[in-house]
């Protein structure tokens, strides 16, 4: 109430003094259009202002320092330490992982063995599903016994040539005979290990895609998904402006909203390009997943150190406030000579302010180690206040 009033008071002497100067009041000297002496009565009437508001001010002050009844404003503090400061910038991503693949048939049949459900998890090698080989086994069958018979043929050939006995055309052609067969009977074996769908790598069966019974094409017929959970990273593009900041190994939060947790990652791989669309370069950040719980094409925040102070001097954001002029301010607490000890006065500061991030501010200058700084309650105080401090 006592502060309202001071302020309505300010305007009515205003008001008083500009209707008596030179028999001219506010509205007939606007009517007059003169702006010299419009300008003229504005200074005079802030310069009177002034004097007022400062006048007042020490008035507040003796009233405040005499009025053992009065109410002190209540204040939280807290004491300025050296501590390390990080900022990081933030950019989204997707999760992701190289072992996300479809297998696909690489021969023509009849699907005959499904050997494996969806959920299932496999290992490296093991054998998922089983494709009607169209009598490619009995063929090798038959071609596995010929090759046998030319392989002694060429054995016997090959003693009788180092005895001197027989022709040298008996020998090369005995040679050539086996290794033909051979050649054979290691092709079709290849074409016959196509018929067993095998695990690329160890992972789980996500989807199948197929049914015992349907007639599988090579490149055409998806059978199954596989997923390895184990090898996963954080995919996403990053402005052009910080390509030098990041490198291969950086450290780097990743914040998964869907899981409410924040993993330590490094980043795996930089991308050599900018994108001349958005100019901007794409990372790889792993992140660890010994639990499974990180999916594939979940959204990820990453989190990436752009700026580093140690010893820095750091603020609540919200203990930061603005004067007229727009510069930072804050408010310290200095001890009263005698007194209680819960009472200290209010000194204003200003200060220079650096980087912001997480609600925390950087103070530049204006502030030093050991200073208590007023985090609460400073919205309206005035410089040289007492003030009592909340517990």
């Amino acid at each position: 109430m006592k502060k309202l009033a001071v302020l309505l008071s300010i305007p009515l002497l205003l008001l008083s003094c500009g209707n008596n100067e030179e028999g001219k009041s506010i509205e007939e000297l606007i009517e007059s259009e003169n702006l010299s002496e419009i300008r003229a009565r504005k200074t005079e009437l802030s310069k009177k202002q002034s004097d007022l508001t400062q006048k007042l001010d020490k008035l507040d002050q003796a009233i405040d320092r005499l009025d053992k009844t009065r109410r002190l404003d209540l204040v939280m503090i807290q004491e300025i330490n050296d501590t390390l400061f990080k900022h990081y910038a933030e950019v989204q991503g997707d999760v992701a992982t190289d072992e996300n693949i479809v297998v696909y048939a690489e021969f023509s049949g009849i699907l005959q063995d499904l050997r494996v459900k969806e959920g299932e998890q496999v290992n490296k090698g093991q054998v998922l599903a089983k494709i009607d080989d169209g009598g490619l086994s009995s063929e090798l069958a038959q071609l596995e016994t010929q090759a046998t018979l030319a392989k002694t043929t060429f054995e016997r050939q090959k003693r009788l040539w180092e005895q001197n006995i027989g022709s040298e055309m008996q020998y090369l052609e005995a040679k050539t005979n086996y290794e033909s067969m051979q050649n054979s009977v290691n092709r079709l074996k290849s074409q016959l290990d196509k018929t067993i769908v095998r695990a690329p790598f160890s992972g789980i069966i996500d989807e199948v895609l197929t049914e015992e019974g349907e007639v599988v094409n090579p490149g055409q017929s998806q059978l199954f998904r596989l997923v390895s959970l184990k090898n996963m990273y954080v995919e996403a593009d990053v402005p052009e402006g910080y390509l030098n900041k990041i490198n291969k190994g950086t450290e780097v939060l990743v914040e998964i909203s869907s899981l409410g947790r924040e993993f330590e990652g490094e980043v795996k791989r930089v991308g050599n390009t900018i994108n001349p669309n958005n100019r901007s370069f794409s990372i790889q950040v792993a992140v660890p997943n010994e639990n499974g719980m990180l999916k594939p094409n979940q959204i990820a925040t990453l989190k990436l150190n752009d700026y580093t102070a140690e010893n820095a001097v750091i603020i609540p954001e919200n203990a930061l406030l603005k004067n007229a002029q727009g510069e930072s301010v804050v408010f310290i607490l200095q001890e009263k000579e005698e007194g209680e000890d819960n009472i200290g006065i209010a000194k204003r500061q200003i200060v220079k302010t650096g980087y912001t991030y997480n609600n925390k501010i950087e103070i530049t200058s204006g502030l030093e180690t050991g200073e208590t700084l007023i985090v609460e309650g400073a919205k309206n105080l005035r410089d040289g206040q007492e003030v009592k401090i909340r517990n």
